[in-house]
């Protein structure tokens, strides 16, 4: 240490250089603005596997997914990321939505029970994550009370937060909507489905959170 001293080196400068860059990213979103699909596509495309199911009806993803080690190196910038899939955050959850698509009212309120549970569970996972990417479904109004609610809590902590503008893919998309009413967060335009501008995407994680 003394030798380094004398030359005039930071020790702790060297020990950050040689460091591996980890993150632990949690997805985050409304339900079916396509988080999970956007997980399932990461990771696949990083390690060749898959995250969790998605369908159709709202909020199958109830419980909080974690894969390890995910590392996307993308134009000399990487970074190793534990991939959080947290359930759809939502203001109300009714029963009532579950049985709109064919499933029993017992079903429906055992999943309108998880799926509470579920956003509980992934407002407490805020407080051991180092980033967050908050996707947005482009074809909707991104002033909700969700997205309101959400980016404030993340602000609050300090949290890092890039935003995926999902589903460009469709006609009605308009990310630049988003980007009006939240211009103080970086976002990248992007179809999770069809794997648009998804190499935009991986640029900035490994920017972003590097």
């Amino acid at each position: 240490m003394g030798i380094i001293k004398r030359l005039g080196l930071d020790f702790k400068w060297i020990k950050r250089l040689f460091r591996k860059k980890k993150a632990r990213i949690g997805i985050y979103g409304p339900p079916n603005a396509g988080k999970t699909t956007l997980a399932n596509r990461i990771v696949r495309d990083w390690t060749g596997d898959a995250m969790g199911s998605v369908s159709h009806i709202p909020h199958e993803t109830r419980r909080a997914r974690r894969r390890e080690g995910v590392t996307i190196e993308c134009n000399g910038s990487s970074v190793t990321l534990d991939i959080i899939d947290t359930p759809g955050l939502a203001t109300k959850i009714d029963f009532h939505d579950f049985m709109a698509f064919g499933l029993t009212e017992e079903e429906s309120k055992r999943r309108a029970k998880e799926a509470t549970e579920g956003v509980i569970e992934a407002v407490k996972w805020l407080d051991d994550l180092d980033g967050v990417i908050l996707v947005m479904d482009a074809t909707e109004d991104p002033y909700t009370q969700v997205n309101v609610t959400v980016i404030g809590n993340m602000e609050a902590r300090k949290l890092p937060l890039l935003i995926a503008a999902n589903k460009i893919d469709l006609p009605t998309s308009s990310p630049a909507r988003i980007h009006s009413a939240f211009p103080q967060h970086p976002l990248v335009p992007i179809s999770a489905l069809e794997g648009q501008n998804i190499d935009a995407l991986y640029q900035q994680i490994a920017q972003h959170f590097g």
